[in-house]
């Protein structure tokens, strides 16, 4: 867990550069199911919810890949849309990357397993769910 709260210290203070590396780094741990627990625990979900807001475009995609992962996990579904994950994650569906467009839509529908969730993309103006 040493290693996942150094990357989510990256997340939050580090060069673009480092973030985007970070947010690629919990993207593929968060393919374990233990550490889609520890990474939320560790505090990872909003500074990556930040980076698809205001991140640099690479960061974004891997950001939202990252997200998509985690929302796997019936827990980290509810943090995500708590910590206003969903209408970014819209917003990137509409005008992101190619690549950041097809994250998002992933990290959608993995939130979307959720009803409350579901609602609230629905809301947000996705109906693709």
């Amino acid at each position: 867990a040493g290693g996942i709260d150094s990357l989510v210290e990256l997340l939050r203070s580090g060069t673009s550069a480092s973030m985007e590396h970070a947010a690629a780094a919990l993207g593929n741990l968060a393919f374990d199911e233990s550490n889609q627990v520890a990474i939320a625990a560790a505090g990872g979900i909003l500074p990556l919810v930040q980076l698809v807001r205001c991140g640099t475009d690479v960061a974004k995609e891997k950001a939202a890949a990252g997200l998509g992962n985690l929302a796997v996990n019936d827990d980290n579904q509810v943090a995500i849309a708590d910590a206003g994950g969903i209408a970014p994650l819209v917003e990137m569906v509409r005008c992101g990357t190619t690549t950041a467009r097809q994250n998002a839509a992933t990290a959608l529908g993995n939130l979307a397993f959720n009803q409350d969730n579901k609602e609230a993309i629905i809301a947000a103006g996705y109906v693709d769910v």
